[in-house]
């Protein structure tokens, strides 16, 4: 039997591909490059993203096709190509950023959303470049912060991939997932769902060359870390608590999950919010409403470093729903205390990289 072109590309113009119910030749799937060797026949199919969900089903049908239609007989050589290059691997997303920090907490409502958007803005306002990840999928609250709840993300061809452009504002690029949800609803998504959206919001986006990446983890412990701990080599870890007994205890969780052995995150130290309460027109006066040092005690027990303490004062809750993180204004009293934990992440960040190898991601067993 001879083969020739027109016998695999009508072969073939019975494929179709389900994402338009299109055949492959019309929807000009078939690359150039039909290669006829006797008995072996060779060709490539292009998808428009290298993690197209009909590859396998397409390539199969398209190889069954010439055997129905040609002849069993033919060896069939099928190549993938895609119009988009390739997401990178895990460990390899972000290679332009020097550090990644994951400002977590063991429990909610300590006020860890509010120490990550501002010591990201402090560590701005001292000249680094800073980047900023909501990747508190369920509870995005990084919009409101920033003044940002209307934001619209784009994306734009880069190095032939489509990458979303974050938001930038007080000199932090920014990106959260709730730029594309609406923010009047409840997310409602499966674990898997939410972790294929974070990988994008940290591999598909143009985040460039940053100093630091400063990621507001979820709450607790979850499939969101260990997404990221998977997909990311995080720098170290900052831990956000209360003077309260209650959350002093979650926190302790925090730091075992980020020191297990298979995790392997250095803790950058700990952060005391809400460690007293002044008054905007007393700031010399201190009420202990949670406790006193709590936090200082638990990270003298966990030998970690203390990066700070912030206290409560009006303005910072009046800043946080205005839309304007209280460490812009560094001649406040809350202000100096972000600015003061920014130096101090700096230097411990410092520390860590001078005496300590890179953190290595997360290797899931199968």
């Amino acid at each position: 039997m001879t083969l020739y072109p027109k016998l695999i590309i009508d072969a073939l113009s019975t494929v179709r591909y389900p994402g338009t119910g299109k055949n492959i030749v019309e929807a000009e799937m078939l690359e150039d490059d039909l290669r006829i060797d006797g008995m072996n026949v060779s060709f490539s199919i292009i998808f428009d993203k290298p993690t197209d969900p009909f590859t396998k089903s397409v390539v199969k049908s398209a190889e069954a096709a010439i055997h129905t239609y040609v002849s069993k007989d033919v060896n069939v050589a099928i190549s993938i190509k895609s119009l988009q290059a390739a997401r990178p691997e895990p460990g390899k997303m972000l290679p332009q950023v020097k550090n990644v920090i994951a400002v977590s907490s063991g429990k909610g409502g300590v006020g860890k959303s509010t120490v990550a958007a501002n010591l990201a803005v402090a560590l701005a306002s001292q000249g680094y470049s800073v980047g900023l990840l909501d990747a508190d999928i369920f509870g995005p609250s990084v919009p409101k912060m920033f003044h940002l709840e209307a934001e619209r993300i784009f994306a734009q061809e880069y190095e032939g991939r489509q990458l979303l452009i974050p938001a930038e504002k007080y000199g932090v690029k920014i990106l959260s997932i709730g730029f594309f949800v609406n923010p009047e609803t409840a997310t409602l998504w499966r674990g898997g769902m939410a972790s294929n959206a974070l990988k994008q919001l940290i591999a598909d986006a143009l985040w460039g060359e940053l100093d630091y990446l400063v990621l507001d983890t979820p709450p607790g412990t979850s499939d969101i870390h260990l997404t990221l701990l998977q997909n990311l080599a995080i720098t170290g870890a900052v831990i956000v608590s209360t003077p309260q007994n209650v959350a002093l205890a979650d926190a302790k969780k925090g730091i075992d999950m980020y020191r297990n052995e298979k995790v392997g995150v250095p803790i950058l130290g700990m952060v005391e919010n809400m460690a007293w309460f002044t008054p905007q027109e007393l700031p010399e006066n201190k009420y202990y409403l949670f406790g006193k040092e709590g936090v200082k005690r638990l990270a003298e027990e966990m030998n970690v470093p203390l990066l700070g303490q912030i206290p409560i004062v009006q303005s910072i809750c009046e800043s946080g729903d205005e839309g304007e993180p209280v460490a812009v204004n560094e001649d406040s009293i809350i202000g100096q205390a972000f600015a003061d934990l920014a130096r101090r992440v700096v230097e411990e960040t410092a520390k860590r990289n001078e005496m300590l190898p890179p953190t290595e991601i997360v290797e899931m067993k199968k």
